[in-house]
């Protein structure tokens, strides 16, 4: 299998685009590798700009859309795994003209570009795949589900094609009639006197909006809209090493679009419950460790929290607060899948408030010891390492 091309290098612009840039570019290819274009080719030639067509589709699909191409930025092709739908590599044509349909005028066949390419007929525009509006969830993952990723089934209110139409919005699947405004092209052409002649200007037809056709008696079931409101169970898979606010999108799991158009996609934003015992810190975690004055002086073994259970750590003799212990790989998984964070334990020693006479008196016979009381240079070593920590 032939390694992917960045997505940049694909459309020939830098990293700091503009959707304009962006658009010009794809433009510039998709004619340049448009099936039209290969007339009298080969057929390796015509494969071949078959896949350069294909290619730079995919890469305008991710750029040109603000979340998937930060999840690109961020993560390059990893960020895939954290799409839902993924970043759409192996688009059909089918697909192609689908997921750009609004850009390309919505043509039936390969024939033209529509309004994207300046022209296209006014029927090929008035056959425009309309897109449904996109979903937004919010799913709340504990520190363990994200170690591990998760399945979650959520229950989503969302708009879906009428069964008793089948979308079209007319009664009992009757046929539709010619928009009479705009006799089936789905635009009105208007002509205006100016000091340079006569003008013309066309823009989507008010009746039908643009569709060429209208309905005769209207689906009393969806009141003609095509659409009606279901709750649906829809099961969520989410990656491991995600974090608070990531995006995820889950493609064409949104609301569906009139008349059996594209649906639109399900934003599954994450949103992470802060653990009672661990902070996290990137990839890493962080756990504060009260120690008693004994086990911080004559050293033990201490159980400590992690997000799979518990684990045990040995206290050496003489541990000082301030201490950092680390469990290496004890932490949160890379969302790109580069390793494993770290368990930071950050060591503090507790200082009894209250003591009864018998711990007051040995603590008393202690307060002479020779090895009691710090030296300088155990001063200025101590010292140093919390100058370390807060800085």
């Amino acid at each position: 299998m032939a390694q992917k091309r960045d997505y940049y290098e694909v459309l020939g612009v830098e990293k700091n685009a503009t959707a304009d840039d962006l658009k010009k570019a794809y433009r510039k290819l998709a004619i340049q590798y448009h099936p039209d274009k290969q007339q009298g080719k080969s057929d390796a030639e015509k494969k071949a700009a078959e896949e350069k067509f294909k290619e730079a589709a995919e890469a305008y699909n991710v750029l040109s859309d603000p979340d998937k191409r930060a999840r690109y930025d961020q993560f390059g092709f990893a960020g895939e795994q954290m799409g839902g739908g993924g970043f759409g590599g192996g688009m059909s044509m089918e697909d192609i003209l689908r997921q750009f349909g609004d850009l390309f005028g919505g043509f039936g066949g390969f024939g033209g570009f529509g309004d994207f390419f300046g022209g296209g007929s006014a029927g090929a525009q008035s056959q425009r795949v309309q897109r449904g509006t996109d979903l937004r969830v919010r799913v709340k993952m504990t520190l363990s589900e994200i170690a591990k990723g998760a399945e979650k089934k959520l229950r989503i209110p969302r708009m879906k094609s009428c069964d008793h139409c089948h979308g079209t919005g007319a009664k009992d699947g009757t046929a539709l009639e010619t928009c009479p405004t705009c006799h089936g092209s789905g635009v009105e052409v208007r002509m205006q006197r100016t000091m340079f002649g006569t003008m013309q200007s066309q823009s989507v037809c008010h009746t039908c909006g643009g569709k060429g056709k209208r309905i005769k008696e209207a689906c009393p079931h969806c009141s003609g809209k095509g659409l009606v409101r279901k709750e649906e169970v829809v099961s969520i898979s989410i990656p491991a090493g995600v974090s608070d606010g990531m995006t995820l999108r889950m493609g064409r799991q949104g609301n569906d679009a009139p008349s059996g158009g594209v649906p639109g996609d399900l934003l599954v934003v994450i949103e992470e419950v802060r653990d009672a015992q661990l902070t996290r810190d990137g990839n890493d975690l962080i756990y504060s460790l009260m120690l008693d004055i004994p086990t911080a002086v004559l050293g033990g073994k201490v159980d400590v929290p992690t997000v799979d259970g518990k684990a045990r750590v040995t206290i050496k003799p003489g541990t000082q607060p301030g201490s950092i212990l680390r469990l290496r790989g004890k932490g949160l998984p890379s969302p790109e899948r580069y390793g494993t964070g770290d368990l930071l334990i950050n060591v503090m020693v507790y200082m009894p408030e209250k003591l009864n006479d018998k711990e007051r008196e040995a603590i008393a016979m202690l307060q002479n010891g020779e090895h009691v009381k710090p030296s300088d240079s155990d001063k200025n070593r101590i010292f140093s390492r919390l100058r370390h920590i807060f800085d």
